[in-house]
């Protein structure tokens, strides 16, 4: 299913995006930003079901991937595959989840990195305190 976003009103997705930023949990914000985001660019939006079967090459397309490091990935058992006759395929939830996965992984490495640019501006003005 499709949905057409261009006819959404300038001030409705400012709203979204306030609310996203102050009441919306991590990753509900980051859904709401997202659609936001795509809504104000004008791109079409399409849902999806999750129990629906992508090929591999669906499956990279939708990732942004080639089909190569695709296929470590699930020669990695990162994504779950299952077999039809000799040709993989992936479910929609599963790719999902590990969309999930990777961008906790990434938020929690910036957030890794926010936290030690913190501990060293703390260090570096105790220095300078103590000088």
């Amino acid at each position: 299913m499709a949905l057409e976003t261009a006819n959404i009103p300038a001030a409705e997705l400012d709203a979204l995006e306030e609310f996203a930023r102050t009441s919306a949990g991590p990753e509900l914000r980051d859904v709401l930003l997202t659609l936001s985001r795509a809504a104000r660019d004008g791109s079409q939006l399409s849902v999806i079901d999750a129990d629906a079967v992508l090929s591999p090459n669906q499956a990279a397309e939708r990732l942004g991937m080639s089909r190569t490091h695709l296929y470590k990935l699930l020669d990695g058992g990162e994504i779950v595959f299952h077999r039809v006759g000799r040709d993989r395929r992936i479910r929609v939830r599963d790719l999902i989840a590990f969309e999930a996965r990777r961008q906790r992984g990434r938020r929690e490495l910036a957030e890794r990195f926010a936290s030690q640019d913190r501990t060293r501006a703390n260090a570096i003005d105790e220095v300078a305190d103590s000088l």
